[in-house]
């Protein structure tokens, strides 16, 4: 099998070997010029201080492989059990190895499926959009995912199309994958839909690399649910660049759960950039052993009367680290916005440690903000009453947990999701002296 380096050979021989527009090609030319001229982050860069890479090492991985499909059979998904699903797509190791959509839905004129073979199926639809409202290269790995991306996925609801049944996307990775997956979603004028995406690896010991990025372009009035869990294995690199555009009178939901990797460093954007554009963003993250997990968030109120809700909440025990840095940002002509952000930090042991740094960046007059921030540890009082009624210390710590996490399962209307996260991470918690 031969194995294509990320490097100037492997890149032609990867472009050689892809049946694509004209277009798609030039974006990918464009994309690795930038990748060689740019130097990866450093800790001397605000965004990366409290994150450090020095370990990771590009050349340990190649290139995604059709040939390499090993250890597909090993990986369950958690959000789709139990339900009727409108269509699914599985990718392994960064390449699709299955998509279908229901007939019913196909005739309604949705698309979903494969991105490498509906890019040049949809090129007229795509080449306006893909990696151009919602997606920057503003760093070595961002520029990296625009050249070599494989595996994606595309979901297009056209205008007025409310589609019930919930559509799946498993990526998943054994050990040595690669996966430079990228989502795009378009949901036109009035539609809706709902999308569950997750991550998973043949086993937790699995090393891989996922450089990826998400685009979410919901148009004006549409509604979107996305639910999107990070469940690698913890010795897999996690890049990620996400952001959404919300048009007038538009509703996204988007919730994040976070357990997997060895390191995550992702960058999550909303921008609100029709009048009466809403948001809510929640999101759960558990770590455990040495993980790190950095996440940049941005609430970018662009026009009048928008509304952001965010709150994300995470547990950590053993000597895992997590980062938040959030922002809620409002230009001057986003009068009335009404922006909130709040992360929450339980501290399962004496070695975890959360940074949370909320910011606000407001050039609005007529604006109601407001952000904060809470760390502490378990309650051993709370512990020691429900040892009363017969818990064992194990069982009051995943409760207390549960307990800590509830506000945000409370929001999900997805009854697998929210079981599925509340299973998960009830297996990891351990007790502590």
């Amino acid at each position: 099998m031969t194995q294509l380096g990320f490097n100037a050979e492997g890149f032609q021989a990867f472009l050689s070997g892809r049946t694509e527009p004209d277009w798609v090609t030039d974006q990918r030319n464009d994309a690795w010029s930038q990748f060689n001229d740019q130097q990866w982050p450093t800790r001397r860069e605000e965004e990366w201080m409290r994150t450090d890479i020095r370990l990771f090492k590009l050349d340990k991985f190649s290139m995604p492989s059709a040939e390499n499909v090993e250890g597909v059979d090993d990986v369950t998904p958690l959000l789709s059990a139990g339900v009727e699903l409108g269509g699914a797509v599985h990718s392994h190791n960064g390449i699709c190895l299955a998509d279908s959509m229901s007939d019913d839905l196909k005739e309604q004129g949705v698309v979903f499926g494969s991105l490498d073979r509906l890019v040049s199926e949809h090129s007229g639809l795509l080449e306006s959009l893909l990696f151009q409202r919602a997606f920057d290269r503003e760093d070595k790995f961002a520029a990296l995912h625009a050249s070599c991306w494989t595996g994606g996925q595309l979901l297009y609801v056209p205008r007025g199309v409310h589609v019930e049944q919930p559509f799946h996307v498993l990526s998943s990775l054994a050990d040595g994958g690669v996966d430079l997956g990228h989502t795009i979603v378009i949901l036109e004028d009035g539609a809706s839909a709902t999308l569950l995406a997750e991550t998973a690896c043949s086993t937790e010991e699995t090393e891989g690399l996922h450089c990826g990025a998400i685009e979410l372009i919901v148009r004006d009035r549409a509604n979107l649910r996305y639910v999107n869990l990070q469940n690698w294995g913890q010795r897999v690199w996690h890049f990620a660049r996400q952001k959404a555009i919300v048009g007038r009178d538009a509703h996204l939901q988007w919730t994040s759960a976070a357990m997997g990797s060895r390191l995550s460093k992702v960058n999550q954007h909303v921008v609100l950039d029709g009048e009466g554009a809403r948001s809510q963003m929640n999101g759960v993250l558990f770590t455990e052993n040495k993980q790190h997990l950095s996440y940049h968030t941005q609430q970018y109120h662009k026009q009048a009367n928008c509304y952001s809700d965010f709150l994300y909440k995470a547990a950590l025990q053993d000597k895992s680290h997590t980062v938040w840095r959030g922002m809620i940002k409002v230009d001057e002509q986003a009068q009335q916005t009404d922006g909130y952000q709040r992360n929450d930090n339980l501290l399962l042991s004496n070695s975890s440690r959360a940074d949370s740094i909320p910011g606000l960046e407001i050039e609005a007059d007529d604006v109601r903000c407001t952000h904060g921030s809470t760390t502490g540890k378990v309650d051993e009082e709370m512990i020691y009453y429900a040892q009363c009624r017969g818990f064992t210390r194990k069982e009051a710590m995943r409760l207390i947990v549960t307990g800590f996490f509830q506000q945000i399962f409370d929001r999900i209307t997805i009854d697998s999701v929210r079981d599925a996260l509340g299973l998960a991470i009830a297996r990891r918690v351990r007790d502590y002296e």
